[in-house]
């Protein structure tokens, strides 16, 4: 009986993070974009009918500019759904049809400045930043406790803020755990997540997965099962490290050219639209990463309420809605579930 305990004991630390048990399902999510109106049934019905078991639903707060400390947020000039009561009545509809929520508040900075930059030029201002943010991230925790979400992001691709500030986001963790009961995570971006230095202090790793997988115009579906091989190995290795399971914050390609050469880009100037290559690439992410035992799930990039108006064959952007990719989502999401 000795002999069998430490055979079990070793088994359990040799799968570690990666133990997976019948309760323990994918997180097939889509990124909720915020709208200026009410969340209906009927904007829920394509949720469900995509096979999704999770919604990120996004509040945002507004910053001037890359040095500017003050996060304006919950404002009447506002989307309702970038408010708290906008936030609370989607929850509420998505959680009427069995969709569990990661609320997740972010910062946009004015002409789409990378959140990543934003840092301070004195101490001055630093303090004041981590007060604005303080008030902007607990007050949404508060919601998230209120409404009894699964999840609730801290953050989304602050890799300055982050670095410049390591303390106060170790102290802004233990005042969230004081309001908010649920797991937490952070959204780190593809080329951020191995340096954020508070994993150990969350649920999970939130990885934003705009990996280079390939440089090619339409990457075939094999070339893209080729281009994942390296993040794998290293989001695994992270995973194990810190003994937390990954989850893709956001994840999702472009329906245009060279779409896995750079996914995080969303310049203009990228205008040839080309379906298959989202198509391909949204497979080989789901071949690749899904069943694998560190990962947790992950939420597609980005899903418009207003389902039959969005998207279809002409679009370019990264919305799968109404294109070949929806259907290699559904299918997805269908097996995982």
């Amino acid at each position: 009986m000795k002999n069998l305990t430490l055979i079990l004991y070793g088994l359990f630390v040799l799968t570690g993070c990666a133990q997976k048990s019948p309760d323990d399902p994918k997180i097939n999510g889509v990124s909720f974009v915020a709208s200026p109106d009410e969340v209906s049934q009927d904007h829920i019905v394509p949720v469900l009918n995509l096979n999704a078991n999770y919604a990120s639903v996004m509040p945002f707060g507004f910053i001037k500019t890359l040095d500017h400390p003050e996060v304006v947020f919950n404002t009447e000039r506002q989307w309702l759904g970038e408010t708290k009561e906008g936030v609370k009545q989607c929850i509420t509809k998505l959680h009427g049809n069995n969709i569990q929520v990661m609320l997740k508040p972010q910062i946009w900075i004015w002409r789409g400045e990378f959140t990543g930059n934003l840092k301070m030029t004195s101490e001055e201002n630093w303090e004041a930043l981590e007060a604005s943010y303080r008030t902007f991230i607990l007050e949404f925790a508060q919601v998230a406790e209120e409404t009894h979400v699964a999840i609730f992001c801290i953050g989304t691709e602050l890799e300055q803020f982050i670095i410049h500030r390591p303390q106060f986001w170790q102290t802004l963790i233990v005042e969230i755990k004081t309001i908010y009961n649920g797991k937490l995570t952070y959204a780190a971006n593809w080329d951020e997540y191995k340096r954020v230095p508070f994993w150990d202090a969350l649920d999970y790793i939130g990885v934003d997965a705009y990996f280079p997988v390939s440089e090619s115009k339409t990457p075939t579906f094999e070339a893209i099962k080729l281009g994942w091989q390296p993040w794998k190995v290293e989001l695994k290795s992270v995973a194990e490290k810190h003994r937390k399971k990954i989850i893709f914050a956001e994840f999702g390609y472009r329906s245009v050219d060279y779409a896995g050469k750079e996914p995080w880009r969303s310049d203009r100037d990228m205008n040839e639209t080309n379906l298959e290559a989202q198509t391909n690439l949204t497979k080989g992410l789901f071949e690749e990463v899904w069943n694998e035992p560190w990962f947790a799930g992950g939420f597609v990039w980005k899903w418009f309420i207003q389902h039959p108006e969005v998207g279809g064959m002409e679009n370019n952007q990264f919305t799968p809605q109404n294109k070949p990719a929806e259907e290699v989502i559904r299918q997805a999401y269908k097996e995982n579930n």
